[in-house]
Formats: structure tokens, sequence, C-alpha cells
């Protein structure tokens, strides 16, 4: 999936939504992430208001059984590989409070293995891709919601059942584009939010791949995704090739 600026990106799209459509402000101090945070924070999301915006990297496996239960909506984001591992390198490298690496031949083999934190890219969509067709399920790609953000929140409104108009939907875009994001950062998200919001650039990998990581990288998807629904939707060898 995405690492932590994607997914908060898309957290600030899809409360904008609801503070737009429903008149709804999600002002909750708590980080809506479950991984993060101590035991009594789940008491405390339930009072958040509803609908309520929970998110995750966890795998699907580690995904609260309620959620599939409750048949919860599930908006899933997935970014290029190659974009993938060159942003959560920078991310590990940034963050004080996460374990950086001494160069960028050391972490690539440690994401192409899983062991990073939140695990194995390769996994996870794999695991997604079985649930593609989930009526609960939307599964959007980065690179296509940065290119026409429009049609994203479109799609996300839809998804969600909310009621948003044309006019609605464009301002949420004009708000909310990944530049508009990374410039009020620090308003958003404090001393963090630069670091949350890098560049969000799409090729950022060609600036650090090279030759032997690529075909690593190449053979690895072709393996886990060839032919599949999700693998499709990535467009490799639009995003991927040199």
């Amino acid at each position: 999936m995405t690492k932590p600026q994607l997914s908060n990106w898309l957290i600030l799209i899809v409360s904008d939504l609801i503070a737009t459509t429903l008149k709804i402000k999600q002002e909750n101090t708590e980080l809506p992430f479950m991984e993060c945070g101590d035991p009594g924070k789940f008491q405390r999301m339930k009072q958040f208001p509803s609908p309520r915006i929970v998110a995750t990297h966890l795998h699907y496996s580690y995904l609260p059984k309620s959620i599939f239960k409750n048949k919860a909506k599930i908006l899933v984001l997935f970014r290029n590989p190659k974009d993938t591992v060159t942003s959560f390198f920078h991310f590990h490298n940034n963050v004080p409070t996460i374990p950086s690496y001494n160069s960028w031949e050391d972490f690539f083999p440690e994401f192409m293995n899983g062991e990073v934190a939140w695990g194995s890219y390769f996994d996870q969509a794999i695991a997604w891709n079985k649930h593609i067709d989930d009526e609960n399920v939307l599964i959007l790609i980065y690179e296509e919601l940065k290119q026409d953000l429009v049609s994203g929140i479109k799609q996300i409104a839809d998804f969600f059942g909310f009621p948003a108009t044309t006019e609605q939907i464009q301002s949420i875009a004009d708000r909310t584009t990944f530049q508009a994001v990374c410039d009020k950062s620090q308003e958003t998200h404090g001393v963090a939010g630069p670091l949350l919001f890098r560049k969000g650039i799409v090729g950022d990998w060609k600036n650090i791949f090279g030759k032997a990581q690529n075909e690593k990288m190449d053979a690895k998807f072709k393996e886990c995704l060839a032919g599949t629904k999700l693998g499709t939707k990535l467009k490799y060898d639009a995003y991927c090739k040199t």
C-alpha cells in the first residue's frame, strides 16, 4: 500500500468530503491510525463523530474481524512499488522516532524482504487483490488520484454515499491537491507536517534506483502481481519502466 504521507493525504480528502457534504467536522486530536497509541485509544475512538475515519497500514490479515463483520467500507490506496520504496527510504531517514538506514543499498533489500515497518508491500498487494471486487472495498491508485483528483474524489464520494455536488467536488479538489496539502502541512500536522508530506512525485524512483534494483523489482512485481486485477490497475509499465 502507501506509506504515511499518502495515507494522511487521503484522510484530509475524506475529512473535507464529510465536512462539506454532511456538515460534520472531524476535529479529533487523536491520530486515527489504529496501530499508533495506547490501549485506551480504542475506547476514545468510539467517541469520534459518525462517520468515523479510522486509518491503518496493517496487513489485511491483522485487521480487526469486526471491520468485516460490520461490513465497514474500506478505502485502500496503492502507489507503484518503486516510488513506494523510495518514499519509505526517505521517511525512515527523516523521522527521528523510527530507525534510519546508512544507505539506500542497505534499505532496498530490507524492503524487498518485507523486513520494514508494516511488512511486505507485495504481501499487502496479494492480499488486497483477492478482495478487489468486494462491494465494501474501493482500491484507488495514487498516480491516478494525483493526475485527476476530481475524478478520484467523485469515486470516493460515490463509494461512501456522500451527496457531493459537482461544485463541491471541484472545491475540495482545489483545496486538497497534494501540493496544497504540502504547503499547509505545518498548519494541519504541526512540526511533523514536512516529514509526512515530502514530495509525492511520480517517478522519483528514477533518481535512486540502480540497474540491479530495477531488475529485482521488475522480477518481483511479475512474480507477485502480473496478470492480476490490482497489477493491471497499478500500470507498472507506465510508471515503473525507464
